[in-house]
């Protein structure tokens, strides 16, 4: 360790720089090497400090590692003497993988040989817009040396910086006391936040992160193989340089919240940069895949308002994928293996004994695998690889006598996710293979599997998922609560499937909203409900017609109204514009129960026998005569008189009243969970089933509304005045509407 800190020091690093680099194998492996070559090219020379600062930053910034004698030699011969040259020709050693440089090329790109005299840098300093306006704009507050260096790119930067400053000081003269005065700030706009762009201005712009179609190459730790350029251009010619994603779900099972965020940045991105996107079913395990999860994802992905370019399989590619792994195994890359299951759990699995099995051999088994030959676990064929998490030789094919969903008995050998999905994505020319953080882990053999067959390689991208609290989303947790009873199906409005949302009342464009504002982020992100509630509740009340209903209704006869009639009731309230309906009105109307009490409580503005109230769009207050009880002293009913709200003075509250009514039954949800974290033995140590919140559902059955909802249709969304958003759940029936409570009012009157 002395002795490399020493080599370190020599090229001019500080004691603890060299330290802290050698805790990087990697990189003082490579420094090492080109500390080597510096040192055969110098001879008995030592390398100064300021091409010893050039080596380290070329090191720790290199690719491409097969470069690093090419831009030593640069360096040490003095041809890239700066900075701005380095980083120039890094960008084009990115930019150009292949391995025939054009040596010209890259002198001149990289400004090799290129010399800037003083009477050079003076006389563009000269010509500079800048200095001969500096006087109007304000004494000394437009000096920069920016428009020198682009005017003179291979300048010295220090030499450019020294000139402006004299020739402004040669035109304005020194500095007085007043431009020495410290100048307050001008306040800086603020950034737009996340939530105030939208999902396709977000991802407009990570589009500029992200590589362009056919320079996959420009990624890092995208590997280049002596083919890849080849491969790169057919791409181009079978796509057109169009962006071309995939949403790639499992269908054994129901999408989640989760799923909404990577549909609408997969779809997005794609839109967003005039592209397309796959929706591809990942049904590569038959034992879990039913019709009904092919049937939900679709209807959910095209609920979310995103139509897919072609709905694909990776079944479509069994007999392709089959013929690539034998091309595998003629390549050295594969082998069949009789390791059990068992033995290749876990992190320290013993190497398999038949990893250098014959070639010849493994193909003749990999065939009798295919024909039906052997029992299911007895052999799999595995890829010679290790993943980044440490992973050994992962399998690519496994045995599975079950029926598939769409190709029957025809096969009785399955690929992996980890064989499939890259060469899926391969074939179907994907640009940016969009996945969630955790598949970080996976795309050194997504690389490694297209470059070992030379085929085309697309790029993987992570980005984090999303999450959120007092809720599961686990395929295997939400059976459980199924079959436990504690919810009634995947589409149960507790939930946060997709189904379950829809089924709740959550619009679309809500949902998309939301996910817009949680933003494309790296990192995973956990939100609370409430935050998505908003969301809803901003569409709700614009696209909610409102109507009046009564929950636990109170009689009240009105004596001294002349007679019946009709009034007209707003649909939207604040933009009357937005159209109305009608609703009767006659002597016996129903008000809320806890809209009235019998003895009056401070602060409480509602009717009581000596506080009048407003009936909401009738135009009328009424006042308390006579209050009923029934056999055991309960309000059973109200005897009021009305009054013209013009005749009398304006009441402290409205309430909302139906008269005439429809009779529905209404489902008041609540959190599913009592805890944020469920699943957090720290939280819930018996287990996420003994946290379930007794109160998550209640049901009324005997509720009353006004009968303008009365041709409602199943998922129609209203808002109940005073009392919240509401659904038509898929349960009512012609003879009996029944409503789920989407979310409540943001701010509930009912609680004054």
């Amino acid at each position: 360790m002395a002795d490399a800190v020493s080599i370190f020091m020599s090229i001019g690093l500080s004691e603890q720089k060299a330290k802290e680099t050698l805790k990087n194998e990697a990189l003082t492996s490579t420094l090492k090497k080109a500390i080597e070559q510096a040192q055969g090219l110098l001879g008995s020379a030592s390398v100064d400090k300021t091409a010893g600062t050039l080596l380290y930053n070329m090191v720790t910034r290199l690719k491409d590692t097969n470069r690093l004698s090419f831009l030593t030699e640069y360096i040490i011969t003095r041809k890239i003497t700066s900075e701005l040259q380095l980083s120039a020709a890094l960008d084009f050693l990115k930019s150009h993988p292949q391995e025939n440089l054009d040596r010209l090329e890259f002198e001149i790109a990289c400004g090799v040989g290129v010399v800037v005299t003083p009477e050079q840098i003076e006389d563009a300093v000269k010509t500079l817009h800048s200095l001969r306006f500096l006087w109007c704009e304000n004494r000394f507050g437009l000096c920069s040396s920016g428009e020198a260096r682009t005017a003179l790119k291979w300048a010295d930067g220090k030499i450019v910086k020294n000139e402006v400053d004299m020739q402004v000081l040669h035109l304005l003269g020194p500095k007085t006391e007043a431009d020495l005065e410290k100048k307050p700030k001008a306040a800086k706009p603020k950034a737009a936040e996340k939530d105030g762009k939208s999902l396709m201005e977000q991802l407009r712009g990570e589009a500029l992160k992200f590589h362009k179609p056919g320079e996959n190459y420009k990624t890092e730790g995208y590997v280049v193989t002596p083919n890849t350029m080849n491969l790169l251009k057919k791409h181009l010619e079978e796509t057109g340089g169009q962006v071309r994603t995939r949403f790639p779900p499992e269908p054994n099972g129901i999408l989640h919240i989760g799923h909404a965020k990577a549909i609408n940045f997969n779809f997005g991105f794609a839109k967003a940069n005039n592209g397309i996107c796959f929706l591809r079913y990942d049904d590569t395990n038959p034992e879990k895949e039913e019709e009904k999860y092919f049937t939900a994802i679709r209807e959910m992905v095209e609920w979310l308002g995103y139509k897919p370019y072609a709905v694909t399989h990776a079944s479509d590619n069994f007999q392709l994928l089959y013929d690539l792994a034998v091309d595998l195994i003629r390549r050295g890359h594969a082998y069949v293996c009789h390791q059990r299951g068992e033995e290749l759990k876990g992190h320290n699995v013993p190497p398999s004994p038949w990893r250098e099995r014959p070639v010849e051999e493994s193909l003749i088994l990999f065939d009798r695998m295919r024909k039906g030959m052997f029992a299911e676990g007895e052999v799999t064929l595995r890829m010679k690889m290790v993943m980044e998490d440490g992973k050994m030789d992962p399998v690519a094919y496994r045995i599975k006598y079950t029926p598939h969903h769409r190709t029957g008995d025809t096969w009785c050998i399955y690929p992996t996710y980890d064989y499939t999905h890259c060469l899926c994505d391969s074939i179907e020319n994907i640009t940016h293979s969009l996945c969630t953080k955790e598949f970080q882990s996976r795309r050194s053999s997504y690389f490694w599997l297209c470059n070992a067959l030379d085929v085309y390689c697309p790029v993987q991208w992570e980005y984090g998922r999303l999450n959120l609290t007092y809720t599961v989303v686990s395929k295997r947790k939400i059976i459980k609560l199924v079959e436990t009873g504690i919810v009634r199906d995947w589409d149960d409005p507790r939930l946060f499937t997709l189904t379950a949302l829809r089924r709740r009342g959550f619009p679309p464009q809500a949902i998309n909203n939301f996910c817009a504002r949680v933003g494309v982020t790296v990192a995973q992100t956990t939100m609370e409900p409430h935050l998505l509630e908003a969301c809803v509740r901003e569409v709700l009340n614009d696209t909610a017609p409102r109507a009046m209903a009564v929950l636990e209704p109170l009689k009240v006869t009105i004596t001294n109204l002349p007679t019946n009639k009709e009034v007209r009731v707003p649909d939207f309230p604040a933009n009357e514009a937005k159209g109305s309906h009608v609703v009767p009105f006659s002597k016996t109307i129903f008000i809320e129960k806890s809209d009235f009490r019998e003895v009056m409580e401070k602060g409480y503005k509602r009717l009581t026998p000596d506080q009048p109230v407003g009936l909401r769009h009738a135009g009328y207050i009424i006042s308390v005569q006579r209050v009923i009880k029934d056999g055991c002293g309960n309000v059973c009913e109200l005897e009021v008189t009305c009054a013209s709200s013009d005749s009398v003075e304006k009441p402290k509250a409205f309430i909302q009243w139906v008269s005439d009514p429809l009779q529905c039954e209404v489902r008041l949800y609540e959190r599913l969970f009592l805890h944020k974290n469920p699943e957090d033995p720290a939280e819930v140590p018996a287990g996420f089933l003994t946290d379930i919140n007794p109160y998550s559902l209640t049901v009324i059955e005997s509720a009353l509304v006004d009968r303008s909802v009365g041709k409602s249709k199943v998922f129609d969304k209203f808002q109940f005045e005073r009392v919240g958003y509401f659904s038509v759940d898929p349960d009512s029936t012609s003879e009996k509407l029944v409503f789920n409570r989407t979310v409540t009012l943001k701010e509930d009157p009912g609680k004054i």
